[in-house]
């Protein structure tokens, strides 16, 4: 790959010479020093000659240039009896020097024959229209998403997901037993923005003909809303495609049975076909987590809005409701709820997983509602003056990170998960109570010390999480944290940092990224994660994830396409890059008014 022009180059300053006023008793040593000064202009200017020859000069490998002996073409002929130093080392005699001359001649015919070539090139170049021109950049951006698409297309067609080594389908337990076509459906609006459109036909026609949700199948209320409610909702918005709004309320009313609890606090798996719900066994005795039920707000809004039918209105703000009247340990929200008894499970906090995208949610119905629902908005303000007092530090070495608060206690740990927080901080300055300036430069060192944590590997990826003691800054010691399966959140942040600042250090930090994702997760059958960030030669995964489709490719695109490209006063992002429009109507939330779409 080569580096797009638009990248910054990382130029050191060159402090300025000093050469003082000039003395008149030491006239002749200012005389000397002008001389001087003449030649090193002259010589910087030959040194600045030979370096646009190097890289301005066609490719040498392609006509072998160093095989004819670089000494022999560029150091002149001269006589040994005019006054070499070592005589007759530069002479060439008889039929060497013929056939050194056929070779010289033969250089310069294949370097002016290049030269003419990449002059028509140019000339051809100019002659594109600036549609054929842009049509060319675009299938550069594309390679990556054709890539993981086209493999997915052969391999796992169908399937939740890919594994890329082995070839063929892949699945977990948040999709149940099914095949639901994860990665199709998480995909199709990154097809559709980036002008994939035989790609996005076939992933619609999938969808018409294959997906169903009357299965017996159990799956995770959380992942299901966000990925499959979610995409379809963005890709129906997108293209005006009614299958992908028709498929998008089947599938939440499947989810509705979720919610049959004593609080109304849904469980975080639902059998699609039964309605039966139930919590994962490990999560705090059975408690509902804060990031699952807490993430549905986006979806369901616009669900209401769109069929007329309050129901999905009504199940989201009574969640809200029961949160408000509840109290919180020092501001903070615990991660689990027991949906039985309504009461707090263990008190734990966090901004990375866990917790991380209820306080995007809070924002995001903020913005949604084009900056109406002023109840969500302060309860973001709120959480995020919590967080900020007793989970943002800053480490020895200076870096601004988000730790994790357990039963009274700060764990100085981050995980990757929570470098979303610094788009999110970004996102939300304008309209911070005065304290947009401070919430953009938080933003900043959260997006640093994440950059950071790409750095301080061996591979430019991040690992899961990283820990601050002692010595050790923004990298990770267990083995078990050690890993990166395509995660977005970095770039995420990278992307909205560079929407709202334009500093190119974000695009910079972002290609690094690109090259890392290139050279040690592409492989022939698509993307994979890799168990180790920190070995050079790391052990893959086999494991290609809706969500690098969704999120992680998107992103980047998004990262080196122009503010036009979804501006963020008309769209709002759900937390797996779906992008759902602003309802600016008074009371959207019950509309279904087609002709506001």
């Amino acid at each position: 790959m080569t580096t797009p022009a638009l990248l910054p180059l990382s130029g050191r300053r060159i402090p300025p010479l000093n050469l003082g006023p000039p003395s008149f008793p030491h006239h002749r040593a200012t005389l000397r020093l002008s001389e001087k000064f003449i030649l090193l202009l002259i010589l910087s200017a030959f040194i600045t000659l030979c370096f646009g020859a190097f890289f301005f000069l066609p490719d040498s490998s392609k006509h072998k240039r160093f095989d004819l002996g670089l000494e022999d073409v560029l150091i002149p002929h001269v006589d040994a009896n005019k006054g070499a130093k070592n005589p007759g080392a530069f002479l060439i005699h008889g039929p060497d020097e013929h056939r050194h001359r056929e070779e010289e001649e033969h250089l310069r015919n294949k370097i002016r024959a290049d030269h003419e070539k990449a002059l028509e090139e140019a000339k051809e170049k100019l002659k594109k229209s600036r549609e054929e021109i842009r049509a060319e950049i675009q299938t550069e951006k594309n390679k990556m998403m054709k890539h993981a698409w086209d493999n997915y297309r052969m391999y796992g067609w169908g399937h939740n997901e890919l594994r890329p080594i082995a070839k063929k389908g892949h699945s977990t337990n948040i999709f149940g037993s099914s095949q639901m076509g994860a990665t199709i459906v998480d995909a199709l609006d990154t097809l559709y923005i980036m002008g994939l459109h035989d790609e996005f036909r076939d992933g619609q026609k999938w969808i018409e003909d294959n997906l169903d949700f009357s299965v017996n199948s159990e799956v995770s209320v959380f992942e299901v809303n966000i990925r499959f409610i979610g995409g379809l909702l963005a890709a129906y918005y997108l293209s005006g495609e009614e299958i992908f709004k028709i498929k998008a309320v089947q599938l939440a009313e499947k989810l509705l049975p979720a919610f049959n609890t004593p609080t109304g606090i849904p469980w975080a798996m639902v059998n699609l076909k039964s309605g039966v719900g139930r919590n994962w066994g490990w999560a705090s005795a059975g408690s509902s987590i804060l990031a699952e039920f807490g993430t549905l707000h986006m979806e369901f809004v616009h669900l209401s809005y769109l069929t007329g039918d309050p129901v999905y209105y009504k199940k989201v703000m009574h969640i809200r409701k029961l949160l408000q009247k509840m109290e919180r340990p020092n501001g903070l929200y615990p991660n689990y709820l027991n949906p039985r008894t309504g009461r707090w499970g263990q008190y734990h906090t966090s901004v990375g997983g866990l917790g991380d995208s209820f306080y995007e949610y809070l924002l995001k119905a903020w913005l949604m509602s084009d900056r109406t629902d002023h109840e969500a908005r302060k309860m973001y303000d709120d959480a995020i003056e919590a967080i900020e007092k007793h989970l943002i530090k800053k480490s020895r070495g200076g870096l601004t990170f988000i730790g994790e608060w357990k039963n009274g206690h700060l764990e100085k740990k981050m995980g990757h998960l929570a470098c979303f927080a610094g788009g999110m901080f970004a996102l939300g300055a304008d309209g911070s109570r005065d304290k947009a300036g401070h919430y953009l430069e938080l933003g900043a060192e959260i997006a640093h010390t994440c950059h950071e944590s790409y750095d301080r590997t061996a591979l430019k990826l991040g690992p899961e999480s990283f820990k601050f003691d002692g010595a050790v800054e923004a990298v990770a010691v267990r083995q078990a944290e050690k890993y990166y399966i395509l995660r977005p959140e970095v770039i995420e942040t990278y992307w909205y940092l560079w929407r709202f600042t334009h500093d190119p250090r974000y695009r910079q930090w972002g290609w690094e990224a690109t090259l890392a994702i290139e050279k040690y997760c592409r492989v022939s059958g698509g993307f994979s994660g890799v168990k180790d960030v920190y070995s050079s030669t790391p052990a893959h995964d086999d494991v290609q994830q809706s969500f690098f489709l969704a999120e992680t490719l998107k992103y980047l695109y998004l990262l080196f396409s122009g503010d036009d490209l979804l501006p963020l006063d008309h769209w709002v992002f759900n937390t797996e890059a779906h992008p759902l429009p602003v309802l600016r109507l008074a009371n959207t939330t019950l509309s279904g008014n087609p002709a506001v779409r």
